[in-house]
């Protein structure tokens, strides 16, 4: 793929990306080589052709550009690494109900998403397929032991959600559809949206907030947890929506000081508590991220006594 231009020239310098399946590093042609192998098919909603690098999607992603540029692509036009996939679907205002959690259908729902959102290496085989049902069984029984008031150190926990009847406009998101369809009052929806809220010290592994600061104020302040949006509905202000209505059930409980933990690098999540009134408070220290290996969190807090 690459060639020198003279022998006298010097070797040009290789980016090396570290690849965390095989512990090893490679190089960007490897990199570019192995992911394009086992994608012969183009995408069929493209109209590019398949020699066009816009024509495989996964080649469009950030951390694969430099590959791209390396193994000959520099001169392609800007347009032709626009990630190619369907558009986000709208929703439809009318029909969103967003909402504390009524039922233990509704909940499963909701904890059938996070499982979605948050643990996506499952993929379809039968042993994987049985892990995702046992985490989602477990996450359930947590969720439920805390909201029925079971777990010590939580005085009150409430599953918010935000759902759309089901309707064929959903029908480009039938994963979704399929694991978050849940049924009240005879109508099936989709729980599209859904975090928790908790009263309660801290939680666990996480920084603690400082504000109430009065004296036995440790149950004075609620915590946003599990946040998520469904990927096929992001950038419908949904997550605005259900953290909107998470300050209203805080102020009902009689909380002023709401808080959130988020990774640092997290940019989208950053705009939407900011845009949610939230501010900066505090940080977890690099080697506390480092041991629980996870992303460094900031913590932020939100002052519900204006509203």
């Amino acid at each position: 793929m690459m060639a020198l231009l003279s022998s006298s020239a010097p070797t040009p310098p290789i980016r090396r990306h570290f690849d965390r399946r095989r512990g090893l590093l490679s190089s960007p042609i490897h990199l570019y080589s192995r992911l394009i192998l086992p994608y012969p098919k183009p995408d069929p909603t493209c109209s590019a052709s398949w020699r066009e690098p816009r024509a495989l999607p996964f080649l469009c992603a950030p951390q694969i550009r430099p590959a791209l540029e390396v193994a000959g692509f520099a001169g392609a036009s800007p347009a032709a690494f626009r990630l190619c996939h369907n558009e986000n679907l709208a929703v439809d205002a009318a029909t969103l109900a967003v909402k504390e959690c009524e039922s233990d259908d509704e909940l499963l729902a909701a904890v059938r998403l996070r499982v979605r959102t948050f643990y996506d290496e499952f993929d379809q085989s039968s042993g994987d397929q049985d892990q995702r049902r046992n985490l989602e069984e477990r996450e359930f029984e947590a969720l439920k032991d805390r909201i029925d008031g079971k777990r010590i150190g939580f005085k009150r926990v409430s599953c918010i959600n935000a759902t759309l009847p089901l309707s064929p406009s959903l029908g480009q998101a039938d994963g979704l559809c399929s694991a978050c369809t849940f049924s009240q009052n005879g109508e099936d929806r989709v729980v599209v949206a859904t975090l928790d809220i908790n009263q309660c010290l801290k939680l666990a592994d996480e920084l603690t907030g400082k504000r109430p600061e009065v004296l036995g104020a440790g149950l004075m302040r609620a915590y946003l947890s599990n946040v998520c949006v469904a990927k096929e509905l992001q950038r419908n202000g949904l997550g605005f929506a259900i953290v909107s209505k998470s300050k209203a059930v805080a102020r009902s409980w009689g909380i002023n000081d709401l808080y959130v933990h988020v990774a640092v690098d997290n940019e989208a999540a950053l705009r939407l508590y900011g845009k949610s009134g939230f501010v900066y408070e505090n940080e977890e220290p690099a080697w506390q991220a480092r041991f629980l290996g996870r992303p460094r969190r900031f913590l932020l807090w939100a002052d519900l006594s204006q509203i």
